[in-house]
This record gives structure tokens, sequence and C-alpha cells, in this order.
């Protein structure tokens, strides 16, 4: 909503980031955290609380809600947004920072049950080193961009030399690399949320060794566990990658992979002509124990239109500027 920035657009993303506001205030334990998930209807329950869906706390998902905070704040200068994406790094920082074991990074969070996930993920510290660093700019606090650093540093860690991979990360022992399946999802975003050359044989491996063909659609597949079918989503993650690193034949190989989401926005399995369905057909393993199907999906769509718009969620664009600057004293916010 706020890359292509109508009116409406912009209405619309108000609501969505007001209504994670409401979660993160009205949490039952209301210490800067979202969870995994909440049920639509009703979103607020007769009490005033959120109806929870799922009371996992997953650092990812913490580094993405704030991410669109950041975004919002920036596009609308609206300081409840700031300080909400404050709230929430805060609590990325104070729960799940880990510098003790192996590379210093960030770990998986807490599940349901409030147990601490002691994994650290590469996907989650890319996520959490993007959003430090966009937080950093908007709210001229350098604590997180030598935040950001650290999480960066740990997903630089993650990539092996010999192939030009990243791996999944590391097993619980926070330490030990977590070697299959390597996933897709890693590759590009470690390119998207950096620019950063180093990775630019990442989009490579993912577009060679993860392509999958299916159903008269062409892509990639979720992780090397099964390329049997096309995962939709991957498939825009990696457009939008090639679009960014914009090297000889990128434009090509984006065209093929544009046009192959829209014959599946037409014509995949289960479409209603305007979303995205979340694999080529039923039975896509993740390798993670999970499973896609051919049903339409939030996320698959989301990447879609970002990739159409050649939009890299992971940073500000040239025209989010509606904050103060960094000389100015106003809108400072301080981590803790």
């Amino acid at each position: 909503y706020l890359q292509r920035a109508t009116a409406s657009d912009l209405a619309h993303a108000k609501v969505l980031g007001n209504s994670l506001i409401y979660a993160q205030q009205h949490d039952v334990t209301p210490d800067g955290r979202l969870r995994a998930s909440y049920q639509p209807d009703p979103f607020i329950t007769s009490t005033g609380a959120p109806y929870v869906g799922s009371n996992a706390t997953y650092t990812g998902n913490q580094a993405w809600a704030g991410l669109a905070f950041v975004h919002l704040y920036a596009d609308t200068g609206d300081g409840a947004y700031l300080t909400a994406a404050v709230a929430l790094a805060n609590w990325i920082q104070n729960n799940t920072f880990d510098g003790t074991r192996g590379v210093p990074g960030y770990t998986g969070g807490q599940d349901a049950n409030n147990n601490p996930l002691t994994y650290k993920a590469t996907e989650h510290n890319i996520d959490v080193g993007a959003f430090f660093a966009a937080l950093a700019k908007v709210s001229c606090d350098p604590t997180w961009s030598t935040r950001s650093r650290t999480a960066f540093g740990f997903v630089k860690s993650m990539l092996d030399p010999g192939t030009g991979h990243l791996w999944t990360g590391t097993d619980p022992d926070g330490v030990t690399t977590n070697t299959s399946p390597v996933p897709e999802d890693v590759q590009t975003w470690s390119y998207l949320a950096t620019h950063d050359p180093a990775y630019a044989q990442a989009v490579s491996w993912a577009q060679t060794h993860l392509a999958a063909s299916d159903n008269g659609f062409t892509g990639v597949s979720f992780s090397n566990a099964d390329t049997s079918k096309v995962w939709f989503e991957g498939t825009a993650h990696l457009l939008d990658a090639l679009y960014t690193r914009n090297a000889r034949g990128d434009a090509a190989a984006a065209t093929k992979l544009l046009n192959s989401l829209e014959a599946a926005q037409a014509s995949a399995p289960n479409t209603d002509g305007n979303g995205i369905v979340a694999a080529s057909s039923d039975g896509l393993q993740t390798g993670f124990g999970d499973t896609y199907y051919a049903s339409l999906h939030t996320g698959a769509t989301s990447w879609f239109l970002l990739a159409a718009e050649q939009a890299d969620p992971y940073v500000l664009g040239p025209g989010e500027n509606n904050y103060p600057s960094c000389s100015s004293q106003y809108g400072r916010t301080s981590a803790r």
C-alpha cells in the first residue's frame, strides 16, 4: 500500500498499522511485543483484548512489523508509529540478543509458552538488521546502527564461500550451523536487505539450484528439500532481487518470472484472478516440516506486488522522508 501510495492506499496502510499498535498496547504482557497471529473476526474481543491466534513471539515477525511501522512513520510523520517501532526493537534487543554463544546475533524469539527459542536464524537476523538500520535513520539513534551491524555480521557468518549461498542459521546451541535444508528466502533477502555484492552469488545460487517448473509455471521452490513445485512467494523474492541487482541477464530472467507470476494470478489452481496462490500445485514440502498448497496466500500476493513495483521493503525509499532531520533534537527516541 505504501509503495503505490494513493490516498486510499495510505488509508488502508494506516488501518493495518493502527491495528498492530492496538495489539501491541493491549497484549496480556504489554512489553512491546506482537504475537505470531491474531484472528481477524473479531480482532478485538468483548474484553478489549486482541483475539490472539498464536501466542508465539518470533523475532522475524517483530522485525517485519517494525519495518512496517518505520515505513509508516517515514511516509506520514506520525510519531505513534515511531514509538511502536522502538518498543518492538527494544523487545527484540532485550529478549533475543545472544552475544555469548558463537557469532553474536539474535535468536528465534519465544514459543507460545514464552520459552526461549535458542537457535539463531539467518532469516531473522536479516530482518533485524534491516529493521534496526531503518530505525536508526528515522530515530537519529546510532545505537540501532551498531545493533544492525551485529545482526548483519551473523548473516555474513552464514555465507558459504564454496557455494556462495547462505545456510539456514544455527541449531538450538547457537553455534552449530544448520546445513539442511537450504532455503530460498535468505539467498534473496540477504541481497535485498543490504545491496551487498557479497550476496550477489546467493541470488544466482537460488536461481539455479532451486529452479522449479510445474503445472505450466516456472520459478523457484522453497528449499532444496523439494523442487518439484513452484513457490510463488519465493519466485517474487527472486524477481525483486533480480530487479535490484540488475546484472547482465537479470532483466530477461526477471521478465520470465514476472510473466509466470502474472499467469499464476490468471490461471493457477484456485485463483480468483486477483490474488496469488502459495504453490503451483498442492503438496510442496518446505523441508522444515510444513507443506504449501495451491491456496490464495497473502504473503505470495504481497511479494508479487512489491516485486512488480520493483520495491525493496527492507530499505527506506527516496520519497520516504516525512520525519525530522537528525540535525534536529525533535523526534529523537532513545534505545534502552
